[in-house]
């Protein structure tokens, strides 16, 4: 069956939630492991179902945003779909306070316990309201974000569309694409302000409702992060304030340098080569066939997991008119099927999707059909992005396929710029930080809050000229930011292990792809420094963790170069 015959069908969040409650009171009233095992095989089947149709929808609506129908299921989804939240709450309390709590880890695993009792933490019927009131305000930036329709090049283009012109050699080309995107966010800046300072004060609203002091501790439970806190992140930070920043800083000066503008601003840092950053030669259709050839001779498993989503029509990747802005991978439980969204816009960025959210469904496809529970088959973010991130590395053998003649142009931008991400993705932590610690905070305080940030962990931007981004509004185009809060972090983290895996497979790909392999196929069975063990890999929140993937790093970039 291909993705456009998956049937849709609206859930009735009222049915689901009396049949939830039906089971989670025959696992309280039980004694017996047995019927307690047949209740819950029939809550995750429950589960499956409404997960399934909610993605569904979203995927659709994220395809052609003004679907009026998908629209309003989206809508209907997210203002209804928070009375389950409620039959999570109940059935975790019940699992966790059961008598039989000790037999029960030993057959599903402790690890579920530990998430749902964190979870018990984030959540009282007290905040509902405001769980609807947080959803409809992040769909309604995501609406702004895509309505962009910028005539540029004599064309109209949407955000996607026009950030290609950011790598191009024409400078002025650069430059005039920036500021097209600069005058759109000044156009919506009241809009984006008043949306993230409503958001910012409904999750303080719901950090206090549930106990805490700010939103930092309940967005870090909301994470699922179990086995570390924001102590450990604040000693991350500033290991890569130490380390990384420094090096980062050498990188952008010798690619200034490289095409010939020493003195650059932030409208040139697109560009990393004088005669043009590397291009993916063929359209959408041709790079699916590239990549279908790759994974075919990856792996026995990679083979198998690609021919599938090509199969089922289970990649969306052109960008269109109305379609939503960015990309992600997500999974349909009762079709056992990953989905990969996307819009392509002709840079190396298409390529990077191709192993990037291919990595997620990799993952999602080695677990659907050993992991029955669907609380634990994805694990927490920062050690999914890991499965995505490793393999933009382990398709390095085949990058010659998509950049024909090529190849070592795209690997010293795609290592250097592991490397250049990190510092920002930990700007983007920091300042949410500063954000949530001082909610009271006007919109022109939070820009200066960002600007302080940029200025400690990206110190070669300039922004002289570019209105929106010299005020400090630059993070308006992070969608995460609003979305999901702390998460972003959690890419830096998995970039660290990442380029781990890269480097250990150089030293043995069979053996360090046995270890991806094996990672993958755990999910989200086990905490994130749990995975890191079992993965053979190391801590990235221990000192020196950082220093030791650079000096192991720059010497293989520069013998690239070479």
């Amino acid at each position: 069956m291909k993705f456009e015959e998956y049937v849709y069908q609206r859930p009735d969040f009222s049915g689901i939630a009396r049949q939830l409650e039906v089971w989670t009171q025959r696992i309280k009233d039980s004694n017996k492991i047995e019927e307690i095992q047949e209740a819950l095989k029939e809550i995750f089947a429950i589960k499956a179902e409404e997960m399934s149709m909610e993605t569904i929808a979203f995927i659709r609506n994220s395809i052609d945003t003004q679907d009026a129908f998908y629209e309003k299921e989206v809508e209907f989804i997210q203002e209804e779909g928070v009375i389950l939240n409620a039959c999570n709450h109940t059935l975790s309390t019940v699992l966790t306070q059961h008598s039989l709590r000790k037999e029960l880890e030993k057959i599903y695993g402790s690890y579920w316990f530990k998430r749902m009792d964190l979870s018990l933490k984030t959540f009282d019927e007290s905040i509902m309201g405001l769980l609807t009131e947080e959803s409809k305000l992040s769909l309604e930036y995501d609406k702004i974000m895509a309505s962009a329709q910028i005539e540029f090049d004599g064309k109209v283009n949407n955000l996607n569309q026009i950030r290609k012109y950011l790598s191009s050699t024409d400078r002025e080309m650069r430059k005039n694409a920036m500021m097209k995107i600069n005058e759109f966010l000044k156009e919506n800046e009241e809009k984006i302000d008043t949306i993230y300072d409503k958001l910012v004060h409904i999750r303080t609203d719901m950090a206090k409702k549930l106990g805490y002091e700010n939103f930092i501790d309940l967005g870090y439970a909301l994470m699922g992060r179990t086995d570390y806190d924001k102590v450990d992140v604040d000693k991350y930070r500033k290991q890569v304030l130490k380390t990384l920043v420094p090096v980062v800083e050498n990188i952008i000066k010798e690619n200034l340098e490289r095409i010939h503008c020493p003195e650059g601003k932030f409208y040139d840092l697109g560009l990393e080569f004088l005669d043009g950053n590397p291009v993916p030669k063929g359209n959408k259709d041709e790079l699916v066939q590239k990549a279908l050839k790759m994974y075919c001779e990856m792996s026995k498993e990679t083979k198998e997991f690609f021919e599938f989503m090509v199969e089922e029509n289970l990649l969306d990747l052109e960008t269109k008119p109305k379609k939503a802005n960015g990309g992600y991978c997500t999974y349909i439980p009762n079709h056992k099927a990953p989905f990969i969204f996307s819009n392509f816009n002709g840079t190396k960025g298409d390529v990077d999707v191709l192993t990037h959210e291919a990595g997620h469904a990799f993952m999602a496809y080695c677990c659907r059909n050993t992991i029955e529970n669907p609380d634990l088959g994805w694990p927490t973010s920062e050690a999914c992005e890991i499965h995505s991130m490793s393999m933009e590395f382990f398709a390095y053998p085949w990058i010659e396929l998509f950049f024909e003649g090529e190849e070592k142009k795209y690997k010293i931008s795609h290592m250097n710029n592991a490397l250049i991400f990190i510092p920002y993705g930990v700007c983007v932590d920091h300042f949410q930080h500063m954000v949530y610690e001082n909610p009271d905070a006007c919109a022109e305080q939070r820009k200066k809050m960002w600007k302080k940030c940029e200025k400690m962990y990206t110190p070669w931007r300039d922004m002289e000229g570019m209105e929106m981004y010299e005020k400090g509004a630059f993070w308006f185009n992070q969608g995460h930011i609003f979305s999901s809060p702390f998460y972003y972090i959690d890419y830096t983290l998995a970039q660290v292990c990442a380029l781990e895996f890269y480097l250990d497979s150089l030293d043995n790909r069979e053996e360090a792809w046995s270890r991806y392999v094996h990672l993958c196929k755990l999910g989200g069975s086990m905490s994130f420094l749990e995975l890191l063990k079992e993965a053979g890999l190391h801590n990235p929140f221990k000192e020196g963790s950082i220093q030791n993937i650079v000096n192991r790093l720059l010497p293989v970039i520069q013998k690239i170069k070479l």
